[in-house]
């Protein structure tokens, strides 16, 4: 069995890189999981996932994953920030399907925008939300 919220933070990660308009915007080997420091730009970075864990539905137990996305861009910045964040809403509109297990609530991205406060750069850093909650079998 794997953790819900690795199987959930997985399905978001593979839903981005199967869409073409984000694809398009950030090559595929851009998004990722891990520190949410940017190392190539523009990038889509998958942050850890927080877990709270609401009990059980018979054998089922119920858990529910928040996953902050971090997109980052330097060229047009602000611009190329919002239109990335708008192909990955697109992307996540319905919830991934799930391997072994199953969403019972989801919730779609909602986005956050930050200009990095030193004028003589062009970074713009957006965070998304996005959760669910995972019903799955221990």
């Amino acid at each position: 069995m794997i953790a819900p919220d690795i199987e959930f933070q997985t399905q978001i990660r593979s839903a981005l890189i199967a869409s073409s308009a984000v694809t398009n915007l950030v090559p595929a080997d851009h998004i990722r999981a891990g520190s949410t420091r940017p190392d190539k730009l523009p990038c889509v970075i998958l942050a850890n996932p927080d877990t709270a864990n609401l009990g059980r539905s018979g054998d089922w137990h119920l858990t529910r994953v928040w996953l902050d996305l971090h997109v980052w861009a330097i060229e047009d910045g602000a611009d190329m920030a919002r239109q990335i964040g708008a192909a990955v809403a697109h992307a996540l509109w319905d919830a991934p399907n799930l391997v072994e297990t199953d969403i019972d609530a989801y919730g779609r991205p909602s986005f956050k925008y930050m200009r990095d406060p030193d004028p003589d750069k062009a970074y713009c850093h957006g965070v998304a939300t996005v959760s669910g909650v995972v019903r799955w079998r221990p």
